[in-house]
């Protein structure tokens, strides 16, 4: 299991910008796994908290259950417009993906933290004119590539 701290030690700097995009809005999407198969999207709330990645869902809850089924999310920090003109400002997005783990399912809900299987950044290099995409795995670490 690859906690956030494992992370953050890994790639402080590079944990530092995902995290701060994730603690810039409450609110982010979830993406879970349907029984059928099929993606279910959902909002919700995380925290980062004693080197966990943590994320709750009420017990009856769609997400809570399809995480209990098969544990796979992709986790999508809030997302904000880049202002015309100061496109090179702006943060971009953050992504990670990985198996959730239930740590808790008492006070009729579940708490879930993350075993980490990727981190990505994805933002505009610093003319604004190019996407950069930032991404690390326990395997092979950070990586970068970008596009026109």
């Amino acid at each position: 299991m690859t906690t956030w701290q494992e992370f953050e030690t890994a790639e402080p700097a590079f944990a530092g910008r995902v995290r701060a995009l994730f603690d810039a809005y409450k609110h982010k999407t979830i993406a879970t796994l349907r029984a059928d198969g099929s993606p279910r999207i959902s909002g919700i709330e995380a925290e980062f908290t004693g080197g966990e990645l943590c994320f709750g869902s009420m017990a009856n809850a769609r997400k809570g259950a399809d995480l209990r089924r098969d544990p796979r999310f992709a986790l999508h920090s809030a997302t904000v417009d880049p202002v015309d003109g100061s496109e090179a400002s702006w943060p971009g997005e953050a992504k990670i993906t990985g198996r959730a783990a239930l740590s808790d399912n008492s006070d009729n809900s579940n708490k879930f933290c993350a075993d980490i299987a990727e981190v990505v950044h994805t933002h505009l290099n610093a003319a604004g004119t190019r996407l950069v995409v930032e991404w690390w795995t326990p395997a092979h670490g950070l990586r970068q590539a970008e596009r026109d």
